[in-house]
């Protein structure tokens, strides 16, 4: 039996109710048979898996507040040169979208935007889709919950192997494997270059057995292929079909972002004015960096920029629990640690926290057990209802000569990582 609605064997029938009863107290209205079904085939049918698998998702939607992902501002240099868009709808009225990935501009564009928002940018597609499927099960009075994605790869080539952007691709399609289940109908791989079995092994390790049975490749014979399963008003004349613009145009701009080389003018960097206010420092290998900042009034923001020279590093903001120095696993997360891109795009943020206390500033460096980092910082504590409050470096006076009453103080941490930050040591590697 398939494991949806109407083609359920005994087995997997109890499997539902069971499953249904043991999540009861995180469903809403709307996650019905279908949806928790998805979960289900996700993990074979096993239980206990599935239910960690749903409340996890459910956790991270919360987290990372997906909800209101698309009434969130995209950076422009995303939303103009990041390629992809909804075209129309196969002939069962599942959502295609194409993506001409081969039209991407990697290295532009992670020097154009931080990393985290061009993986938002792909959930943001897939919040969208999702929104589309929805629409279509009202029309069309049967569930539409699975899409189709064309990847033209024609212009594919060995820029697009350059590690960061490798990097993000995994990074996105492991969000994509743990958060949006059994939503892939079909994936199309178009005009495949001869060396894309390298790329398919950089990937195929984080796919599913279940997605990777999806997944169709060609060379530049499949336009006949995508026709089989949409109609030719649905696809583009691009790629085989009848559809254009109103102008005329034959890849559908006007729906699709087609990508391209990114112009320069959109390469992010701190001005060089800006970075007298920094202190630089060099974190050694397999150790870290703790910047102390005392908040004193509940509410307040802590704000950060910094960027590194030639490699990663991990940064996450802590609340200590005690009046002493701590190590991250001891001290309450605030900003969850993870690694970033620095060295490509300066990172740049702020966090509203609840309580006055001492707080960490943590820059990681403890995964890498080759190279130290060089590390140019600036952290500021912006009050309630106050434009900004001065934040100094524990070997920098105010404006009188005098020690700022708000310390931050500079100290290294050797030894300890975080989870988030193990592994590989990331760097800027031309391919």
């Amino acid at each position: 039996m398939s494991g949806f609605v109407g083609d359920l064997s005994e087995k997997q029938s109890t499997a539902l109710q069971k499953f249904r009863e043991s999540v009861k107290d995180v469903l809403e209205p709307e996650h019905d048979d279908h949806y928790l079904l998805r979960w289900l085939r996700a993990r074979n049918f096993d239980l206990k898996k599935s239910e960690d698998m749903l409340r996890k998702h459910l956790i991270w939607r919360k987290e990372e507040d997906i909800d209101n992902i698309l009434r969130q501002k995209t950076p422009d240099v995303i939303e103009n040169y990041y390629p992809g868009g909804h075209c129309g709808f196969d002939k069962d009225g599942s959502p295609v979208w194409i993506d001409p990935i081969g039209n991407i501009d990697p290295k532009g564009l992670l020097r154009s935007a931080k990393k985290k928002d061009v993986i938002y940018k792909e959930i943001k597609n897939a919040e969208y889709v999702q929104q589309l499927m929805k629409l279509q099960t009202k029309k069309l009075g049967k569930r539409v919950d699975q899409i189709i994605i064309i990847y033209d790869l024609e212009n594919f080539g060995m820029k697009h192997l350059w590690k960061p952007g490798i990097d993000a691709v995994i990074q996105f399609l492991l969000i994509f494997e743990d958060n949006f289940p059994e939503h892939l109908k079909t994936c199309f791989v178009i005009n495949a270059p001869r060396f894309f079995p390298v790329v398919y092994k950089l990937i195929r390790p984080i796919l599913s057995e279940d997605t990777v049975n999806k997944i169709r490749i060609f060379g530049t014979n499949y336009k006949s292929e995508l026709l089989k399963c949409i109609d030719a008003d649905q696809l583009p004349v691009y790629w085989g079909g009848s559809l254009t613009d109103k102008d005329g145009d034959p890849k559908c701009s006007s729906k699709i972002t087609l990508g391209g080389e990114i112009p320069k003018e959109y390469y992010l960097k701190i001005a060089s004015e800006e970075m007298e206010n920094f202190t630089t420092v060099n974190v050694k290998r397999g150790s870290s960096l703790q910047v102390d900042v005392d908040v004193k009034t509940a509410g307040s923001c802590i704000r950060w920029q910094f960027t590194t020279e030639g490699y990663d590093l991990g940064f996450g903001v802590y609340k200590k629990t005690k009046d002493e120095k701590q190590h991250a696993g001891k001290m309450i997360p605030v900003v969850h640690s993870e690694r970033v891109d620095s060295h490509l795009v300066p990172e740049d943020g702020s966090v509203a926290v609840k309580e006055a206390g001492a707080y960490v500033v943590r820059f990681d460096n403890t995964y890498s057990y080759i190279r130290s980092k060089t590390i140019s910082y600036l952290i500021e504590v912006l009050e309630p209802e106050v434009e900004e409050v001065n934040a100094h470096t524990y070997d920098k006076t105010n404006a009188k000569g005098d020690k700022s009453d708000l310390c931050i103080d500079s100290t290294l941490d050797v030894g300890e990582g975080d989870p988030e930050t193990k592994g590989a040591d990331g760097q800027s590697t031309d391919m």
